[in-house]
């Protein structure tokens, strides 16, 4: 299996998915999952940007087939975002655009912000602005387990139109977490708050929402990224569930595609292809 050695203790896994034509060099999409996630969250994503890009999937250090954490890790912005960038040096060319979901729209932003020469375009999809609160989170998982939080919390999640064995699925993915990623990770994300440092990302970004006024599409976090994202563009799916990224993979492929055509070196645009 592929694997990136972050250091002596720490490597990551990784896919590669790339079904562009052979004669072609394509621009690279690194893709960043979100919590209690790994590079099987956007199976639905791959076979749509993959015809036209180099797809890089990977697993955040704690999650998938990465390295475990222990009951002393302490995950910080600096690491995810350090982990982020070397898969963007080694594997994607040395810059790409960068897809990032829920959490991991956040270390999306701050490599963005952070690396700006590593980072072409961004592509948000339910990445809330406000910190979590993970106490109730946290407090169940440790008595009744990851996978039956995440039974609990899927509803809302994956709203009304997902199907039973949908629903299964994502409880299975999200549920095989181990408990030590999630206090580490938890601790992490209920401290960082990117709002404040959103105007010094200045890449073409894209905020992929649904209609749900549950946790990412609240009315503030919408305006703040208008307001403070500068070159932001919203795009809001209808839908009842708060998790984009899961629920309409077709359709947010299909969005970011067009999103990605406008800003991609190797793209020909139609009034050339008519020449």
């Amino acid at each position: 299996m592929p694997y990136l050695q972050l250091n002596s203790d720490t490597r990551i896994f990784y896919e590669v998915d790339d079904w562009t034509d052979p004669w072609t060099t394509p621009e690279s999409v690194v893709m960043i999952h979100g919590f209690t996630e790994c590079t099987e969250a956007w199976r639905g994503w791959v076979p749509h940007l993959g015809r036209r890009y180099r797809v890089i999937r990977f697993d955040q250090h704690g999650f998938g087939k990465s390295s475990p954490v222990t009951s002393a890790t302490t995950f910080t912005t600096g690491g995810f975002v350090a982990a982020a960038a070397r898969v963007v040096t080694e594997l994607g060319g040395g810059s790409a655009h960068v897809i990032g979901a829920k959490s991991g729209g956040l270390v999306t932003i701050e490599l963005a912000r952070m690396h700006p020469e590593l980072v072409k375009t961004i592509t948000l999809a339910s990445t809330p602005l406000a910190p979590p609160q993970p106490q109730q989170w946290l407090d169940h998982m440790e008595t009744h387990g990851v996978r039956s939080w995440a039974q609990q919390t899927m509803p809302p999640r994956l709203g009304s139109s997902m199907s039973r064995e949908g629903s299964e699925w994502w409880i299975d993915l999200m549920g095989r977490t181990a408990i030590e990623t999630a206090r580490a990770y938890m601790q992490w994300v209920s401290t960082i708050d990117v709002g404040a440092t959103l105007h010094e990302v200045k890449c073409p970004s894209l905020v992929l929402t649904t209609t749900s006024p549950r946790r990412a599409y609240s009315r503030s976090d919408v305006d703040m990224y208008r307001e403070r994202l500068p070159q932001a563009e919203i795009a809001a799916l209808p839908g009842d569930g708060y998790h984009v990224g899961a629920t309409d993979p077709d359709e947010c492929a299909r969005v970011t595609l067009a999103f990605l055509a406008r800003y991609s070196a190797n793209t020909t645009r139609p009034h050339e292809q008519s020449r």
